[in-house]
């Protein structure tokens, strides 16, 4: 006998979006919510009672209810389905081979909201950020500990979209144990990593991609890497072959990893020089340190709501314009917005104005190498954060 859930009901006119398969449903959206606890499975129907999805329920938030399962009947075997797709979807990517520090789940990407889950060597980092996925926290580590035989798990439930959903934060051991401080390697480049550190245990692995092409045209390049947080694309240049890469970061610990990645890697402290110290007043340095040849600029996100929308160009145009006028001609610049509501279309006209403000004229050489295990949902484009631009300066 088929399990029923409580039933959610949508207003006449809000299904088009759950027909559309979009994990989001909003509080307008909804007619009438069922008695139940938040982070309960509910049944998604329309006005006229037709079955949509099957979702997890948070009444206190603005999106209300997460859209998993869009098929009639066990939503726990459709999600099992889903967990264990992700992950083989992974294991048949051969350019993933190279490095034992990937992303498994990437929650809507995966068409599983409110999941990330990372794999660091034989240690798997898990992050929960809705109501309903924290609910099914033991199952879903039970369920992973099956599937993919890791030394442990390490829950980093952190940040604002569990503050958004009511959650307090947690992180720790979950399953099995293991040191806080381990080491993974990138297509030959060894990082340190913390589990208990503060952003994604140190490593952007959602800029794996970038790195490999930033140690394609190093060569022979002095290399100002901005923004470097522990210095991923300074240490790829390097292994490349750059002359020197500068990594400036405004943060002091990832700045002092930094200086431990490049002793790691085998780097003296001549060819990498680390630098705590905002980019801003970095490049505004008459004359800079040295002669750069290659920049990077990789900052955090200037607009995390549309509110910022206005101050986040202007800044992103002023970083981009200073890297622009100290740049040689035929110097490379790769620069980088992880700001979604920074459109390609917008970060464009954004470097049209630096490149006409700092007088150069500019080719756009390359964009952004989407990595595999960063999928986005093409029903849920949401996802699609991330972007870059080579640039060649003339």
């Amino acid at each position: 006998m088929l399990q029923t859930f409580p039933i959610l009901t949508l207003k006449e006119g809000s299904e088009v979006h759950v027909q559309n398969r979009h994990h989001a449903i909003f509080r307008t959206s909804v007619l009438a919510y069922p008695v139940c606890d938040n982070g309960s499975i509910v049944e998604v129907r329309s006005s006229m009672g037709d079955f949509l999805c099957y979702a997890t329920i948070n009444n206190r938030s603005y999106l209300c209810a997460r859209a998993f399962a869009f098929e009639e009947g066990d939503p726990k075997a459709t999600l099992r389905r889903l967990i264990k797709r992700a992950i083989e979807l992974r294991d048949k990517m051969p350019s993933l081979h190279g490095t034992d520090a990937i992303r498994l789940i990437n929650a809507e990407g995966d068409a599983i909201p409110g999941l990330i889950v990372d794999q660091y060597g034989t240690v798997l980092v898990i992050q929960f950020t809705t109501v309903g996925m924290d609910k099914m926290r033991d199952w879903i580590a039970d369920l992973l500990i099956q599937i993919r035989q890791p030394t442990g798990i390490y829950e980093k439930s952190m940040g604002a979209a569990r503050q958004k959903e009511g959650l307090g934060e947690r992180q720790g051991w979950i399953r099995g144990k293991g040191e806080d401080m381990m080491t993974v390697t990138e297509r030959g480049i060894t990082f340190l990593i913390s589990l208990s550190g503060s952003q994604k245990t140190g490593l952007f692995l959602d800029q794996r991609d970038m790195r490999s092409l930033v140690r394609e045209l190093a060569a022979g390049q002095t290399v100002l890497d901005l923004c470097s947080y522990v210095g991923g694309f300074s240490l790829a240049a390097l292994h490349g072959g750059a002359i020197a890469a500068d990594a400036v970061d405004y943060d002091p610990e990832a700045i002092s990893r930094a200086r431990v990645h490049a002793k790691l890697n085998g780097f003296e402290d001549a060819q990498c020089s680390c630098y705590c110290e905002d980019a801003f007043d970095f490049l505004r340095r008459r004359p800079p340190l040295r002669a750069y040849d290659f920049i990077i600029l990789d900052p955090p996100a200037f607009a995390k709501r549309d509110t910022d929308l206005e101050l986040a160009k202007h800044t992103y145009t002023d970083l981009n314009r200073s890297a622009m006028e100290i740049l040689p001609p035929g110097g490379l610049l790769l620069t980088c917005s992880c700001s979604y509501q920074i459109t390609p279309e917008i970060f464009q006209t954004i470097l049209f104005h630096a490149a006409r403000q700092a007088k150069r004229s500019v080719r756009i050489l390359q964009r952004h190498h989407h990595v595999y295990d960063h999928p986005v949902n093409i029903y849920h484009p949401e996802i699609d954060y991330l972007k870059s631009m080579l640039l060649w300066i003339e």
